[in-house]
Formats: structure tokens, sequence, C-alpha cells
């Protein structure tokens, strides 16, 4: 979806992340609100140590989530200047690019900061 200008730049990020990211993050996420949901003891050493977080640290878990939370909105409102500096000027695409860094985070604004808009693309 890469025009010659450049203006509407997209490029979703690996499905790798897309899967890590979402598990992680709704796992963690049922880790702070919801931990009786979670079946720790079928999880071995793993539920062990996260059920031992949920009894002892709850109160900086939930700060950690907010924490993260707090870090994908930054991180989607730096995606929207990076569109800016690069030249990524569609309104469409630099919604993509907010919503998809928002959810993924990293995963997703590295991609945009690889981008170099000068350089032609080799195939």
């Amino acid at each position: 979806m890469a025009k010659t200008d450049g203006c509407d730049y997209f490029k979703r990020t690996s499905l790798f992340w897309i899967v890590t990211v979402t598990l992680a993050v709704g796992y963690f996420t049922c880790t702070v609100f919801a931990p009786e949901k979670i079946p720790f003891q079928s999880l071995g050493p793993f539920g062990t140590f996260c059920r031992y977080l949920v009894d002892n640290y709850a109160d900086i878990m939930y700060k950690g989530w907010w924490a993260a939370f707090a870090i994908h909105v930054f991180e989607a409102f730096v995606a929207l200047r990076v569109c800016s500096n690069k030249g990524i000027n569609s309104t469409t695409t630099r919604c993509l690019w907010f919503v998809q860094t928002f959810l993924f985070g990293f995963a997703s604004l590295g991609l945009l900061l690889k981008y170099d808009p000068e350089r032609p693309k080799q195939h």
C-alpha cells in the first residue's frame, strides 16, 4: 500500500509480534484484573510465580499495567509524529500506524522508524 511519494506507506507488523503481544498483554490483563479466571496450578512454575505475584504484589502489578498502557499510548502518539516527519500525510495511513502502534508497541513503531522515504526501495 505504498505510493511512490511515500504518503501512504504502511507495513503490518509480523504475525509473530501480533500473537506474542496479544497473548502477553491479554495474560497480564487477566492476571491483574481477573486472576480468579487463570488456572495458575496448570501452568507449572510459571503459574506458581504468577500466583505469588498476584498474592504479594497486586498493587505493583496494577500500577505496572497502567504504566504499560501509558507507554503504548505514548508510542502511538510518537508514531503520529514520525509519520509527519517522514511525509506520511494520508489520514487513513496515519490512523493505521496509530492503532497498530497502540496495540503492538515498539514492534510496530520500529517498522515506522526504519522506513526511509528518501532511499529507493530494493527489489
